[in-house]
């Protein structure tokens, strides 16, 4: 085994004892500075992420079935969870949905699983996207919640390049504890989200 990996296997047993590193800077430097930024009375009041939800939506999947799948598939890669399959409530016959009919994947995320996610997502998915220019800070739904697209799976370094069968995009639904959207975008910058400027 190489030094580099010997290393990097190390950093993961330590990551491991003393959980997430997102986690550990967020009481560490983030909870202290909202504190100051905000002057907030109690440490209780601190805004913090309460989970994040990945979904992806497969509508062709009601005329293929392979297609759901790979999207239980990929996520189960990306997130390191099981997904539920979302069904459809209603038919619509204009669409050829039935209800009951699988049309997309979902995976809720709480804990250090919802850290340790944060962290591959801002520090190796989102560096990857061509061309990326930062996450646009208008998607925040007036209670500090924030949600954002994806066009593709590839940038996830746990998919494998040559078994991607077709581009699937999805939504991350980042939920916290915040109750407006400056407290919200004030603590999502704090992590490091990559906000565009000027927004």
């Amino acid at each position: 085994m190489s030094e580099s990996m010997t290393e990097i296997n190390q950093d993961q047993t330590a990551e491991k004892a003393a959980g997430p590193r997102m986690k550990a800077r967020y009481r560490e430097e983030i909870l202290p500075a909202m504190r100051e930024q905000f002057g907030y009375a109690n440490v209780m009041q601190v805004p913090g992420l309460t989970k994040i939800v990945v979904n992806m939506g497969v509508g062709e999947a009601a005329r293929d079935s392979k297609l759901i799948e790979g999207a239980v598939r990929d996520l189960t890669a990306i997130t390191g969870q099981k997904p539920q399959v979302t069904k459809a409530r209603k038919s619509i016959a204009q669409f050829k949905l039935r209800e009951g009919m699988p049309i997309g994947a979902h995976v809720t995320l709480r804990g250090d699983r919802m850290w340790e996610f944060l962290d591959r997502l801002l520090a190796l998915a989102l560096p990857r996207i061509r061309d990326f220019r930062g996450l646009s800070d208008q998607h925040f739904d007036g209670r500090g919640n924030y949600t954002f697209g994806l066009t593709e799976q590839v940038m996830f370094h746990e998919i494998d390049q040559d078994k991607i069968d077709r581009s699937r995009g999805m939504d991350i639904t980042v939920v916290t504890t915040a109750t407006n959207d400056d407290e919200g975008r004030a603590l999502l910058k704090k992590l490091g989200f990559p906000f565009k400027e000027g927004n």
